[in-house]
Order: C-alpha cells, then sequence, then structure tokens
C-alpha cells in the first residue's frame, strides 16, 4: 500500500518538470541540479555543508580553479528488476560552483562525507588573520605592539 498525501501544486509542478525535463531538483547532463547548503564562519575557519542524501561517495568530486570551488555530485538510479511506484528524488547530476575569497586558505581544505551532508572546512590564510606590529618610540627607546 503506498501512501499519498495530495497537493495539487507540488503535482503540477512535477508534471511541468516531468514534461519539460527542467526546473528545480531535475539534474541532466546540460543543466546539473543545485544542491542545498550552508555556510558559516567557526573562528579560524568557514565551514560550508551540502545536503548530498543517497549519493555514493565515489561519484562526489572536488575541484579548485584559482578562488572557484565546484562540487559535483551524482545520484544514480538503482538498477535491476523493479518498477517506479513514486519518483519525488532528485536523479542525476548536481553542481555548484562558489567563488572563495582571498582571505581563505584554499591549499588546506578538508572534505568529510557523513550521513549524506559533505563537509568542508576552509581555514582562514595566515595573510588574513589579525597579528600585531611591534612599533619603536622615538624618544623612550621602548616597543609598543599595534593590533593590526
Amino acid at each position: 500500500m503506498l501512501l499519498r498525501t495530495t497537493d495539487p501544486f507540488r503535482d503540477l509542478d512535477r508534471l511541468a518538470q516531468q514534461l519539460l525535463g527542467s526546473g528545480p531538483g531535475v539534474g541532466t547532463s546540460s543543466r546539473p541540479a543545485v544542491m542545498p547548503m550552508d555556510a558559516w564562519r567557526e573562528g579560524d575557519r568557514f565551514v560550508i555543508e551540502f545536503d548530498l542524501p543517497g549519493v555514493a561517495p565515489e561519484t562526489i568530486d572536488l575541484d579548485v580553479e584559482r578562488n572557484v570551488l565546484t562540487v559535483r555530485a551524482e545520484r544514480l538510479a538503482p538498477n535491476g528488476d523493479w518498477q517506479m511506484l513514486a519518483s519525488e528524488r532528485t536523479r542525476g547530476s548536481f553542481s555548484r560552483q562558489l567563488v572563495l575569497g582571498d582571505n581563505l586558505d584554499l591549499e588546506r581544505i578538508e572534505a568529510s562525507y557523513d550521513a549524506g551532508v559533505l563537509r568542508l572546512l576552509v581555514p582562514v590564510a595566515e595573510k588574513a588573520k589579525p597579528r600585531k606590529i611591534e612599533v619603536a618610540g622615538a624618544h623612550d627607546g621602548g616597543r609598543t605592539a599595534i593590533e593590526a
């Protein structure tokens, strides 16, 4: 038995996506679906999380070129002898590009994937962290630290 709740607007959107092959949540090779993400700063690093439930880790591809981070993933249709009863989950290619600031250390990005969430840790570059600069006094010969 299949439990179904009726939402005529969602059903109309889904029908339009299937007929036209476009719209949110439909991934094709020419137009990949977008993956939802959250991003925030924790101290000296930025955390970016992408929701990718049902995606096999080996289909996830991360590239950094200059300051552009590209995340690609693919959710494949199950293989075997089966008959689809409902199809609401997006299948196919997912892609997202982020332009990262110059204040981040793109050489030290860490990535992990757990429970359908891809998590990236991007450290703040040393050159962007606050530092103290010592200034020599002209009259007393003493040194004073000034935070830059």
